[in-house]
């Protein structure tokens, strides 16, 4: 995103707060009138309505003017259009002749209304959603019960990676720190990227950022240091990452189990069991990760048989 892109993104958030400000104050200095040319009878009912339309009007331009990043406060407009028009339908369905035509008529402008103030919120907040995003880091860590050098070389040999890693598919080493990865992503989505080794310490570090693919731009280092009490290799993986489809196919993710902070701590815990046991440990009861599907497929612990462990 540009600084252009946000000034226009805030310019017409601005632009429509001025429209605001205009559709409040029609309403409060000549109540009865807009609710003729509504179609409106003239009770007090109405025309306490009409007044109240006036007030929101002027509470979102407060906000769309005042406001230094006003593009995801378009959805305040947004929803009062959607109040508006369920109101002008209930009214048009009360009424008949010619100020059904009106009522009509005037549905029909909120609606030409809401399509643009809907363009503007969407666009606001598609920028402050890729802000968020891009900023999105993920940290974990593992103690392993093996040596660092033994941990290292485990880890920078990239084919060995799908082994833990249970969405990836095939790592292939292209030589020269550059790799190739398919994986499976969210909602059995194929991805595909190259990425490349850009800082390999041995024993220490690597890191490495993609270069190719859907999600080039993404980024990340696995630190390797001795545990505490001789107890192994202290794993600490950092993951920069932007998912395609920005903030909301994130939540929506992170809905299914498949965000990726919870993959990387599933994946760290298969990588301590593949380097422990040599082998992903898995049972019948205990489904591999948070991923939604597998918890649906899990059921309570059963006892052994008897004579199960003779």
């Amino acid at each position: 995103m540009t600084d252009e892109d946000r000034r226009r993104a805030n310019r017409l958030a601005r632009t429509l707060g001025l429209a605001s400000l205009g559709l409040g104050i029609a309403p409060l200095t000549a109540s009865d009138v807009v609710s003729r040319i509504c179609g409106l009878d003239d009770s007090r009912t109405a025309r306490t309505m009409v007044r109240l339309v006036g007030v929101r009007e002027l509470a979102h331009a407060a906000l769309l003017l005042g406001s230094r990043l006003p593009g995801p406060l378009v959805w305040t407009r947004v929803a009062g259009d959607v109040l508006d028009l369920t109101t002008l339908g209930l009214a048009a369905s009360n009424r008949t002749g010619l100020r059904r035509n009106r009522v009509l008529a005037v549905t029909m402008g909120v609606a030409g209304i809401t399509a643009v103030d809907l363009y503007a919120a969407v666009r606001g907040s598609r920028r402050r959603d890729l802000e968020r995003v891009r900023r999105s880091t993920v940290h974990a860590a593992i103690t392993v019960n093996r040596p660092r050098d033994e941990v290292y070389r485990f880890w920078h040999d990239v084919e060995n990676l799908p082994e833990f890693m249970i969405h990836l598919v095939t790592v292939r080493d292209l030589g020269d720190g550059r790799s190739h990865w398919r994986a499976t992503g969210p909602l059995g989505r194929n991805l595909e990227w190259e990425a490349e080794i850009i800082d390999d310490r041995p024993s220490e570090l690597i890191a490495w950022h993609v270069t190719h693919g859907l999600i080039a731009g993404n980024s990340g280092t696995v630190r390797f240091t001795d545990a505490p009490g001789d107890r192994g290799t202290e794993v600490r993986v950092t993951l920069h990452y932007a998912p395609p489809g920005g903030a909301a196919a994130a939540a929506f993710t992170r809905l299914l189990g498949e965000h990726p902070d919870q993959l990387v701590r599933d994946d760290l815990r298969r990588f301590k069991q593949v380097m422990e046991t040599g082998e992903v440990v898995r049972s019948e009861g205990t489904p591999e990760g948070t991923l939604t599907k597998r918890q649906l497929r899990q059921r309570p612990a059963q006892p052994l048989a008897r004579g199960a462990l003779r």
